[in-house]
């Protein structure tokens, strides 16, 4: 297995492995390609007790100037396999399963499937990363979320090293976050997937059709209406083209793209709080009432639910890049001398300009969160992974 934490030469910083280009170096990288490879890194790595992270393609990763004081496992594996229907993948007629080594880039991933005339996948097309960081962040744009298609993953848990098949359902995915992401240890060592497969219906039709489109922006982009279908080739060169004009497509000379994409989170609000914001912010009820936590004295508990005076508290979703921009914040917008920015196409990123540290990054994002506080009273929250960050 690769290992560049010996002789074999210099180690790369995190700078080098990573879209924000900050961070500096780990003491210790592995760089399994194979999935026995990954399986062994990951279980040499647990037993000898040292510090551990895992990095796919280092899209969703800020790592602190002063590297990692640990040993990094690079996932490499590469491969998509066809599930034939069987025993146990009683896939109907109209339908395609894959299994997707967790190292496999994801836009080629939906390159793939849409070439193919699958479809499911072809709205998240051009976001950066590796297809096991997906179940983690349950990656979503444009009306599709990963949560749509997946069937399954193989991980491998840090408690037991055993490796287990868990079902989407077990994964408790919701607006960018898993059971994985909530302190579920572990390495996702395969995603399984269950796509359309189009083939039947564009015989007749004449063409492979994306599933029904699910965002008005993208519907607006098409010249169609929400809930209409439209060739898989045609949506997907529209998401690219709707996130390249936001700099969300990773592209050498463009740096603007020198980011980790969005980084925060549209922050998820109660109904009666969501009133308070002013009337031109945007806002998305979502559709799913969650009970609210509540403390019960010991001498009123007597170990039985639900409580019945317990009421559903009503979220809605408010646009982050909205509050950011009405906070004061502009696109390009920078901290005197800092090489650290607003991305000059869109308020969501953060982007390094060329020469930006780690430290400039986290002062740019606290400063971000303290104006949108002091404006609308919200903490956005980030959604890399901060590796030796703190915001």
């Amino acid at each position: 297995m690769p290992d560049s934490g010996g002789l074999a030469g210099p180690l790369p910083r995190f700078a080098d492995l990573t879209t924000m280009r900050v961070g500096g170096l780990p003491a210790r990288l592995l760089s399994p390609a194979t999935e026995q490879e990954l399986v062994d890194a990951a279980l040499t790595t647990w037993g000898s007790g040292d510090e551990w992270m895992l990095l796919g393609g280092g899209s969703n990763t800020v790592v602190s100037d002063d590297g990692f004081d640990g040993t990094v496992i690079r996932v490499l594996t590469r491969g998509v396999t066809v599930l034939e229907p069987g025993v146990g993948n009683a896939v109907a007629a109209d339908r395609v399963r894959l299994r997707v080594q967790a190292g496999e880039s994801w836009d080629d991933l939906v390159a793939h499937t849409v070439a193919r005339g699958w479809s499911g996948l072809e709205a998240l097309s051009g976001i950066p990363g590796s297809t096991g960081a997906a179940p983690v962040q349950n990656i979503g744009a444009y009306g599709q979320e990963l949560s749509d298609s997946l069937v399954a993953i193989d991980f491998l848990d840090y408690e037991t090293g055993i490796r287990h098949r868990i079902e989407a359902a077990e994964l408790e995915l919701g607006y960018r976050t898993s059971a994985l992401k909530q302190g579920r240890r572990g390495l996702v060592l395969v995603v399984e997937l269950e796509l359309h497969d189009t083939q039947a219906e564009a015989s007749v039709l004449g063409s492979a059709l994306s599933q029904p489109v699910a965002y008005p922006q993208l519907a607006g982009a098409l010249g169609v209406q929400v809930g209409d279908r439209v060739p898989l080739g045609v949506l997907r060169a529209s998401v690219l083209a709707l996130r390249g004009a936001k700099g969300m497509v990773l592209d050498a000379g463009d740096p603007d793209t020198n980011s980790a994409g969005s980084f925060f989170t549209n922050p998820i609000v109660s109904l009666a709080f969501s009133r308070t914001m002013p009337d031109a912010a945007p806002r998305w009820p979502l559709s799913d009432p969650e009970l609210p936590d509540r403390v019960i004295p010991l001498d009123e508990y007597y170990g039985v639910g639900p409580i019945e005076d317990a009421t559903p508290v009503r979220l809605v979703k408010l646009s982050a890049a909205w509050l950011i921009e009405n906070s004061g914040i502009s696109r390009g917008f920078r901290l005197p001398g800092s090489r650290a920015a607003i991305s000059s196409k869109h308020t969501l990123a953060l982007t390094n300009t060329g020469g930006a540290t780690a430290d400039e990054i986290g002062q740019l994002a606290r400063f971000v969160q303290g104006r949108v506080q002091s404006e609308f009273g919200v903490i956005l929250q980030p959604e890399p992974m901060l590796v030796g960050l703190s915001l």
